[in-house]
């Protein structure tokens, strides 16, 4: 489903990310860990075409997606989450989620259902109502998924979706990202979470200082 290929990104005389080869099948939960530094974040910008590549290529889908914007990327199947949540404080959890439903379709009926079906996967139901500037962390946490996977990805790249949480919330996240591959949804995701990390992943990559190891 997702192939990188030598993919190297410099700032400068600095080299975030070195000749990075990896890949995820259809289906799989794939984890790439790390120390803070080593480049995990700056790999998935490219992946999702937030930032272009130096050297290699991306093929999703037996597309090649390098020097794709993220929107293209996004309407391919392939969407990604932030470390820092950053929702439209002024809407409410659905019309949140709603904004994903709306790359795929102008109708508001048909977003909204696709929202509320979303909220059921995440655990969000009983929050639709709520202003998403009033959500806990670990709202925001699964605002986040739901809006993401309100786009109805192929692929979705989950960048540290468990930062902050405590020990339930972790294992409460870790069920939900459990239910979106059953739905269908394969996952590739940065955590520092090792008991998470051991728990979802069916392969795990380890990068460090740019370079896998």
């Amino acid at each position: 489903m997702l192939n990188v290929a030598g993919v190297t990104k410099r700032f400068g005389g600095l080299t975030a990310v070195s000749s990075v080869d990896l890949n995820v099948q259809d289906g799989e939960i794939v984890s790439l860990i790390g120390p803070n530094g080593a480049g995990k974040t700056t790999l998935f910008a490219m992946v999702a075409g937030f930032l272009k590549s130096d050297e290699g290529n991306v093929t999703f889908d037996n597309v090649a997606i390098s020097g794709m914007k993220p929107h293209q990327i996004s309407k391919l199947g392939m969407v990604r989450t932030f470390q820092i949540t950053q929702p439209f404080a002024g809407l409410t959890t659905l019309e949140n989620i709603m904004v994903g439903a709306y790359s795929n379709t102008n109708d508001s009926k048909v977003a909204q259902d696709k929202a509320e079906s979303v909220a059921e996967i995440v655990g969000m139901s009983s929050l639709l109502g709520q202003g998403a500037d009033s959500l806990t962390v670990a709202g925001r946490k699964r605002l986040e998924l739901a809006r993401a996977l309100a786009t109805s990805p192929k692929l979705l790249l989950l960048d540290e979706v468990m930062a902050g949480l405590n020990p339930t919330e972790i294992d409460e996240i870790v069920t939900v990202i459990k239910g979106i591959r059953d739905t269908g949804v394969t996952i590739f995701l940065i955590e520092h979470v090792m008991k998470a990390v051991m728990n979802l992943s069916d392969r795990t990559y380890v990068l460090n200082d740019g370079k896998l190891i």
